[in-house]
């Protein structure tokens, strides 16, 4: 970072970042929901789920960027309108990825955080375009970023007068195979020395295995992170996408118990 004169590496003051009454950069932050919007009795379910469960904001797509072009792709602004439902019906703000500039006002109308997924980490069009919204922003590592190269990719949202960007590391590829990715969760405390941007992990990305994502979500809280990410769905042996990483919604409040008893015992020692 020697000689990077970046706003995201500027300033004494810690950015928390205001979702309708929720501060990401203060506390810990669990954000939660299916990979993917499928339906309107999917999402209302798994949302007043993840809601009874604890959650503080709710996740899902409804543009999906998928390896096969013959996967399933989300259903667009429908599924931006049953987020918006869920919402409603919850109170639990929204997290939704977008993948193409002309689809950022259907999202900034629809949702409340927006999210550049890992694979458009550099798409500079799109952040220059989510720059200029007044939403906030969500911004993944991608797969083979360094920490310089995303922290470039946060100031391009930066510099174009939009201030509230949220990091989420979500593994990175490495030589390893038996998980998705590989956790960097170093890059927690790493980023926490340099930025004073907010930064949460998305363990479910980052393993691709449901039984690993909640020590790595222990793990994330002990790390200094300002939050987590979690894929859960109402049933996920019925998941459209990404079923092997997703929780039930009763693995799903046993891992927020564990969260919420670990971050309280960290508070104490402080």
């Amino acid at each position: 970072m020697k000689g990077l004169r970046l706003a995201a590496l500027t300033g004494d003051q810690k950015t928390v970042v205001r979702v309708r009454g929720v501060r990401i950069g203060e506390g810990f932050v669990v954000i939660a929901g299916p990979c993917s919007v499928e339906g309107e009795q999917q999402m209302l379910a798994t949302a007043h789920a993840v809601k009874r469960c604890g959650a503080d904001m709710l996740r899902g797509g409804a543009f999906k960027p998928r390896t096969s072009p013959y996967a399933f792709q989300g259903l667009g602004l429908k599924g931006l309108k049953i987020l918006a439902q869920a919402r409603r019906e919850t109170g639990l703000p929204v997290v939704t990825e977008v993948l193409d500039t002309r689809h950022v006002p259907w999202v900034c109308e629809y949702a409340d955080v927006v999210q550049i997924g890992a694979r458009n980490m550099q798409n500079y069009s799109l952040l220059k375009e989510v720059g200029r919204c007044e939403k906030p922003v969500l911004l993944k590592r991608g797969m083979h970023a360094t920490l310089e190269e995303w922290l470039n990719c946060a100031e391009y949202i930066l510099s174009e007068g939009n201030p509230n960007v949220i990091l989420c590391e979500r593994g990175i590829r490495t030589f390893e195979t038996y998980t998705r990715n590989t956790l960097d969760l170093s890059a927690v405390p790493a980023l926490k020395e340099i930025t004073h941007l907010p930064v949460i992990v998305d363990p479910s990305h980052a393993t691709g295995r449901a039984s690993l994502i909640p020590a790595m979500c222990l793990a994330a809280v002990s790390s200094g992170a300002d939050g987590v990410m979690v894929e859960v769905h109402i049933n996920p042996s019925e998941a459209l996408s990404d079923r092997e990483q997703a929780l039930s919604p009763e693995e799903f409040d046993g891992l927020m118990r564990k969260i919420r008893y670990l971050k309280k015992a960290m508070d104490e020692l402080k």
